[in-house]
């Protein structure tokens, strides 16, 4: 039984009936969650749109072609066609291998595997409760971008979307609690984000103090000696697990008696690539193959602001506190050639364990970052060796050739 079909659960369904077992998958909303329906495919088209220069109506078509006018069917029936029986419903787990679905109870021999997902985390802020405040998935679905916007949160949603409105003529406030940007990425990154940002016309406040929330047909956010006020409030502070209590998983995602999980819930990354890269461990493990099991070296990720941020690995804050010996290395993205040509900004940074010789962790910001980033998420995953890096080719001219710059700074 796979109760939730996010990407991870949508995965680990259709092949483990392909591979003859009988699954029986359980679903509350959209088969397929999260990720192409408010998520990563309507956003990033939002953000291609804004980037093109596109007007809203244009970007609003395709995110409705994408998403199907929020309808399933091209995620259900292939999973049906492979076997897999699909009840829409709420599931709860109520012991090793039972779950109750509105009422009803099912059994599955083997086991069940969790794929619940999150949804928008709303922080405590006194009188946001009961505002018609937006999350992720209010934006999807406008007609026309909104005069102002205050979007609270500055992580990757928040720095994504408040540069997405403002390229769509929206006037924009972030407001982050903490004193950067993007607080788990580098800071080198934060800063060339922020800078991104106001040249797009973002007001940008760190270090917040968010004293109160009040909305009279508009929204106002009291920040202690300042003010913002906005059309609308949109809360992008991260997301919060659809499960009751702590939820724990080994290297092979088991989490319990007869217990599996993968996706967000698992706390390894809340990133739809992790959810299918654990649905294929939790498929070996529970058709009783080989390895290999769970590795989160080279985990990648991206923050899809323009310029884009890709990051791999350990930040140097992380890699210091692991106790690993680091030897660092920068460059300006400006400094390649592609950089130059393009009046890019950006930046490389590689993060160098000095004992063995190895890159730990990497963040590239610059046009297609996320792109650039994949030779670095190779050299963290596979342990090449710094001085190989060194001596490859690295094509010209490439925003790629600052990487050969930084490794030889370190």
């Amino acid at each position: 039984m796979v109760l939730g079909l996010g990407a991870g659960g949508e995965h680990a369904a259709r092949k483990l009936a392909e591979a003859g077992l009988d699954v029986v998958a359980v679903e509350r909303d959209l088969v397929g969650g999260e990720c192409p329906f408010w998520g990563c495919t309507p956003s990033k088209l939002l953000i291609h749109s804004a980037h093109r220069g596109d007007p809203w109506s244009r970007a609003a078509e395709r995110v409705r072609e994408a998403t199907h006018d929020w309808t399933d069917d091209h995620h259900a029936e292939p999973l049906e066609k492979a076997g897999v029986r699909i009840v829409r419903g709420t599931g709860r787990l109520v012991a090793p291998g039972r779950v109750e679905v509105d009422g009803a109870t099912l059994s599955a021999r083997r086991g069940v595997l969790l794929d619940t997902g999150t949804e928008p985390a709303v922080p405590d802020v006194d009188g946001l409760p009961g505002t018609p405040y937006w999350t992720n998935r209010d934006l999807m679905r406008l007609t026309a971008p909104p005069a102002s916007l205050i979007v609270l949160g500055g992580g990757p949603i928040g720095c994504e979307l408040a540069q997405t409105f403002a390229r769509f003529g929206t006037r924009v406030t972030l407001v982050e609690v903490e004193d950067r940007l993007l607080g788990p990425e580098e800071p080198e990154a934060a800063e060339v984000v922020e800078r991104a940002l106001r040249a797009d016309g973002v007001t940008v406040h760190t270090g917040a103090d968010i004293a109160r929330a009040a909305y009279d047909g508009a929204f106002t956010l009291d920040l202690g000696d300042d003010r913002v006020l906005a059309e609308r409030l949109l809360v992008a502070t991260g997301r919060s697990p659809h499960i009751d209590g702590d939820l724990e998983v080994d290297e092979r995602m088991r989490a319990g008696e007869r217990l599996w999980a993968v996706g967000d819930i698992t706390g390894k990354g809340a990133f739809t690539h992790v959810a299918k890269y654990q649905a294929r461990i939790a498929v070996r493990d529970l058709l009783g193959e080989d390895g290999p099991w769970a590795d989160y070296r080279a985990v990648s990720r991206v923050t899809f602001t323009d310029p884009e941020v890709g990051a791999v690995g350990l930040t140097e804050e992380q890699a210091r506190e692991a106790g690993i010996r680091v030897r660092v290395g920068t460059a300006d993205v400006a400094s390649s050639s592609r950089g130059w040509i393009a009046e890019a900004e950006g930046v490389v940074k590689v993060v160098v364990d000095a004992d063995r010789g190895i890159v730990v962790g990497a963040t590239t910001v610059a046009p297609s970052g996320g792109e650039v980033i994949g030779l670095l998420t190779a050299a963290v995953h596979a342990e090449i060796p710094v001085a190989a890096l060194r001596e490859m080719h690295y094509a010209y001219p490439t925003f790629h050739r600052a990487i050969a710059r930084a490794l030889r700074d370190v």
